[in-house]
C-alpha cells in the first residue's frame, strides 16, 4: 500500500480521489503545508508517499507514470510528487521546510519539488495532461484537454518501444499490445508471461530436436510465438509500470538462453537424420555473441565520452531522416526480431543445415556493416573517453590471474595500442589451432596469447579503437573451442564445447547486464575462480593436447558444469538481491 497526501481543498465534481486509489494509494486530505508535514511523519517508512495538490487536473496515466513507477526515488509531474522510502528523507526535509515558512497557508506542490535537495525524475507525458489550474477558467480549458485526448490509447502506444525492428514494429507490436492489457487486467505479471516465452522456446527446440519435417514446423511456429510473448514482456511492464530487479535478469538473460537453446534443438534434430551440424550451431552462437559484444563495448566506450562528435555519425543522423534508409539500415543489422523470424521459417521450410548456413551469412553480413561503421566512426569522432569507460572496458575484457600477473610484471610503456595487441594475440592463436590443431604448438600459442592479454589491458583502454579489444577476446576463447573441438574427430566434444561456450557466454553477458545497471562488473573472486578468458584458453589448449579425443570430451563437459554452477548461483544471488537495479532491459539494439 502507498499513501497520498492530497493538501488543499477538495475541487467538486474532481476525480482526483478515486483516481489515487485506483492507483493503489490510500489518500489523506491535508489543509497545508504544516497538517501535510505532520501527516507525512505518521506515514511508515516502508511506504511509498505522495503529496498532491487538490486542485489537479490531468489523466489517470500521468498519475501512474509521475507517481507508481518503481525506478526512479523521487518523480514529479504537475502538481504532484512521489518519493520511495530511500528518497523519503529529501522529502520531509522539503516539506518540512514549507510548512516553515508557508506557516498555515495551503502547500504550492510544484514549489515543493522546487525546493527538494535531489534529483527528481519527470516523465515525458506527450499528449497527456497533468496541470494545476488557478481558477474555473483554466479548470474548464483542463477538462476539456483531458476529454480530448483517450488516456487508454496513449498508455497503450506507450507500451510499445519507440524504436524497433521492421518485424516487430509491424509484424508484431500491432497486437502484442493488447495481449499486454489483456495480461495486466488478469493481474499477470512481466516476469510469469517472460517465463512463458522461455517456456515456449524450450518446447520449440524439443520439437526441433525430434528431427522430423511436422517437428521442425512445429518448432518454426512456437519460436515465432515465444517472441510474441518475448515482446509481450516489456510492453506488460511498461503497460503497467511493472519493474523489478528479479525481472531484469530474467528479461537480460532469457533471449540468449532461448535462442541458444534452439540452436542445442536444431543440432540435435539433424544428428538425428544423421547430419552432424554442431559445428554450424556452436558457430552461429559464437558470432551472435561477438555481435553483442562489439555492440555492448562500443556503446560502453562512447556514451559518456566528452567531444562525441563524428563526420559519420552526423550522415548516419541525416540518413535516419529519410524514411526508407531507417528501415533497411534496421533490418540490414539482422536484430532479434528479423532473425528470429528468419530461423522460424527456414527451419519449418528447410533443413537445419540450410538453416544455419543462411543465419551465419546473415550475422555476418550484419557484423561487417556495424562493426565498420563503428570502426569509421571511432577513427573519424574526436573523443575523450572517461575513467568510467575504460573500467567498463576493462571489466569486459574478462581477464584473469594469468594478465593480472602480466600487468604487475611488464613496464607501462607501450609501444602498439590495445586493440593492436589483442587483434595479434586472437589471430596467432586462431591460426595456430587452425593449422596444427591439439598439440604442443597450439598450448605454446595460448601462452604467448595470455601474455599478449596482459600486454593488452594494463594501460586504461582509452583509445579510438581499445572497445575492439573485449569482442577480440571473445572471440580468441570461443573460437579456440570450436576449432579445437572440431578438430578432434569425436562426435561428443563438440556438444560438449557448446555447453562450456554457453556458460561462459552467460558470465559475459551477466557482466554486461550488471554494467548497464550501474552495479559494476562481477565480484573479482568469480573472475579468479573461472580462470578469466586468457586462463580458460590456456587450459582448453592444455587438455586438448594432453588428453585423448574421448578424455577431452569429459573434461570439457566437467568445465561446462563448474563454470555454470560457478556463474549461475552468483548470478543468481546478486539479481534477486535488494542491491540489484531496478530496470526492465529493453532488448537488444534495432
Amino acid at each position: 500500500m502507498s499513501t497520498a497526501i492530497v493538501t488543499g481543498q477538495p475541487v467538486p465534481g474532481s476525480s482526483l480521489e478515486s483516481d489515487l486509489r485506483a492507483l493503489g494509494f490510500e489518500v489523506r486530505p491535508a489543509a497545508d503545508a504544516s497538517d501535510a508535514a505532520a501527516l507525512l511523519a505518521t506515514v511508515p517508512g516502508d511506504r511509498r508517499v505522495a503529496v498532491v495538490d487538490a486542485r489537479f487536473v490531468g489523466h489517470p496515466h500521468a498519475l501512474r507514470l509521475g507517481l507508481t513507477d518503481p525506478r526512479f526515488p523521487l518523480a514529479a509531474i504537475p502538481g504532484a510528487v512521489t518519493a520511495q522510502p530511500a528518497a523519503r528523507q529529501a522529502l520531509t526535509r522539503a516539506l518540512a521546510r514549507e510548512a516553515a515558512t508557508g506557516g498555515g497557508t495551503v502547500l504550492a506542490v510544484d514549489g515543493l519539488v522546487t525546493a527538494l535537495d535531489a534529483d527528481v525524475h519527470r516523465p515525458e507525458l506527450g499528449s497527456l495532461v497533468a496541470a494545476v489550474p488557478a481558477d474555473p477558467q483554466t479548470r474548464n480549458e483542463a477538462r476539456q484537454a483531458v476529454a480530448a485526448v483517450d488516456d487508454e490509447a496513449v498508455r497503450l502506444k506507450s507500451a510499445v518501444k519507440s524504436r524497433d525492428g521492421f518485424f516487430t514494429t509491424f509484424f508484431i507490436s500491432p497486437y502484442s499490445r493488447y495481449i499486454a492489457r489483456w495480461c495486466a487486467r488478469r493481474g499477470l505479471t512481466p516476469n510469469q508471461v517472460t517465463t512463458a516465452s522461455l517456456l515456449t522456446a524450450l518446447i520449440a527446440a524439443s520439437c526441433a530436436a525430434t528431427g522430423t519435417r511436422a517437428g521442425f514446423v512445429a518448432a518454426g511456429v512456437l519460436l515465432i510465438a515465444s517472441f510474441v510473448l518475448d515482446c509481450t514482456d516489456g510492453q506488460l511492464a511498461r503497460y503497467s509500470l511493472q519493474y523489478s530487479t528479479l525481472g531484469a535478469w530474467l528479461d537480460a538473460t532469457f533471449d540468449r538462453a532461448k535462442e541458444y537453446a534452439y540452436y542445442a534443438g536444431l543440432a540435435l534434430g539433424a544428428a538425428r537424420g544423421g547430419d552432424d551440424v554442431w559445428a554450424l550451431a556452436l558457430g552461429a552462437m559464437i558470432l551472435q555473441t561477438c555481435r553483442h559484444v562489439v555492440d555492448f563495448s562500443f556503446n560502453e566506450a562512447n556514451h559518456d565520452a566528452t567531444a562525441n562528435t563524428s563526420p559519420t555519425a552526423a550522415l548516419s543522423d541525416r540518413l535516419d531522416s529519410v524514411g526508407w534508409t531507417v528501415w533497411v539500415r534496421r533490418m540490414i543489422v539482422l536484430p532479434i526480431g528479423e532473425r528470429w523470424a528468419l530461423i522460424a521459417v527456414l527451419t519449418a521450410a528447410t533443413t537445419p543445415r540450410i538453416t544455419f548456413y543462411v543465419l551465419l551469412a546473415g550475422c555476418a553480413l550484419a557484423a561487417t556493416y556495424t562493426t565498420a561503421g563503428r570502426v569509421l566512426r571511432s577513427l573519424t569522432r574526436k573523443a575523450r573517453r572517461t575513467d568510467r569507460a575504460a573500467k567498463a572496458l576493462a571489466d569486459l575484457a574478462d581477464c584473469g590471474p594469468v594478465a593480472a600477473l602480466v600487468t604487475r610484471v611488464l613496464p607501462r610503456r607501450s609501444l602498439l595500442p590495445a586493440f593492436v595487441w589483442a587483434l595479434a594475440g586472437t589471430a596467432l592463436l586462431l591460426l595456430t589451432a587452425w593449422f596444427d590443431g591439439p598439440g604442443l604448438p597450439v598450448v605454446l600459442a595460448a601462452g604467448v596469447y595470455a601474455l599478449i592479454s596482459g600486454e593488452a589491458v594494463r594501460r586504461p583502454l582509452k583509445g579510438a579503437l581499445d572497445w575492439l579489444v573485449p569482442p577480440l577476446f571473445r572471440a580468441a576463447e570461443y573460437g579456440t573451442v570450436l576449432v579445437l573441438a572440431a578438430k578432434s574427430g569425436v562426435n561428443g566434444v563438440l556438444p560438449a564445447a557448446f555447453g562450456l561456450v554457453a556458460a561462459v557466454a552467460y558470465h559475459h553477458y551477466d557482466t554486461v547486464y550488471r554494467i548497464r545497471g550501474g552495479a559494476g562488473a562481477p565480484p573479482a573472486w568469480l573472475v579468479r575462480a573461472i580462470g578469466g578468458q586468457e586462463g580458460r584458453t590456456l587450459l582448453v589448449a592444455a587438455l586438448a593436447a594432453a588428453l585423448t579425443a574421448a578424455q577431452f570430451e569429459v573434461a570439457l563437459t566437467v568445465l561446462a558444469v563448474a563454470v555454470a554452477g560457478l556463474v549461475l548461483v552468483e548470478s543468481i544471488r546478486f539479481w534477486v538481491s535488494a542491491g540489484a537495479p531496478a530496470v526492465h532491459d529493453e532488448g537488444e539494439p534495432a
